[in-house]
Formats: C-alpha cells, sequence, structure tokens
C-alpha cells in the first residue's frame, strides 16, 4: 500500500499545483488514500520532496536526481523503445515487447504499484497485466500508451 502511495504522490505533484502538506494530504483523499496529515509528512519526508518557486508562490517537487524521477523516466523509455503494440481483452491488458524487453518492463509495472493492477506475467515478449475492476482498463492503457507517446 505504501508503494502505491508513493506513487499516487509522484503522479499527483506531477499533474497538480500542491503547495502545502494539506493540499497534498486532500488530493490523497479524493484518489481513495485514508491518509493522515503525519503519514503524509513522514512521506514528503522520505521522497525528499522540494519546494520550487512559480508565479504563485511554491510548489512541490521532487528532486532532479530522485530514484522514483529516474523509475518513472526508466519506465518510459523502456516503454518508447521495447512496447510495440498495446491491446486487452476483458480485465486483461496485453503488452507485445521487443524480444527479450518483456520481463523489465513488467518488473517495473509491478514496481510502481499502480492504482487497479493487480501484477504481471512476462514471457520474453509479452506482458499479461490484470486489471481490477475491469472498468479500469481503458485508464490503464490511456496510460501506457502515453508512455510511450510522451
Amino acid at each position: 500500500m505504501k508503494a502505491r502511495r508513493t506513487f499516487a504522490i509522484v503522479d499527483i505533484i506531477a499533474n497538480q499545483r500542491i503547495s502545502t502538506q494539506e493540499e497534498l494530504c486532500e488530493a490523497l483523499k479524493s484518489s481513495g488514500y485514508d491518509v493522515t496529515q503525519a503519514t503524509v509528512s513522514r512521506d514528503i519526508k522520505e521522497l525528499h520532496l522540494i519546494k520550487i518557486p512559480d508565479d504563485q508562490g511554491y510548489h512541490y517537487a521532487l528532486p532532479e536526481n530522485s530514484p522514483i524521477r529516474n523509475s518513472r523516466e526508466r519506465i518510459r523509455r523502456l516503454f518508447q523503445d521495447s512496447v510495440i503494440d498495446i491491446d486487452y481483452s476483458e480485465n486483461i491488458v496485453v503488452i507485445k515487447t521487443l524480444p527479450g524487453a518483456a520481463p523489465s518492463i513488467a518488473s517495473l509495472i509491478d514496481f510502481a504499484g499502480l492504482e487497479n493492477i493487480l501484477g504481471t506475467v512476462a514471457g520474453d515478449d509479452t506482458i499479461f497485466v490484470v486489471v481490477k475492476p475491469k472498468k479500469a482498463v481503458n485508464s490503464i492503457v490511456n496510460y501506457f500508451e502515453a508512455l510511450i507517446n510522451s
């Protein structure tokens, strides 16, 4: 659960302007996480979040050398370099990759702790991603396709 919350925080600060712990706490609650400000405070310290200036004051960001930032960039690069096709049926997303690339991509997906992904199974060039609930499949496919196209 903590890994998922960690990636939720990274996603929130990447897509929203968050300037206080209270705002981050509310954003996490809106995403379905039952957190306290103390938990958010610990997460901020563990992630080594920094506040950077903008035209409205300051907001949270990941430091440039963050391992999590590097993981997000790594998964994006791997998707761009190695994924050939993405399709789905019911609650299974099928990712076709170049030969030998599937295990490392599946491992990154598992490590990311993405919400609604139960897990992956990888062969040499194919990954099955199990999604629950079934209605979340489109958002997962869109997320993967955005990695390729970003």
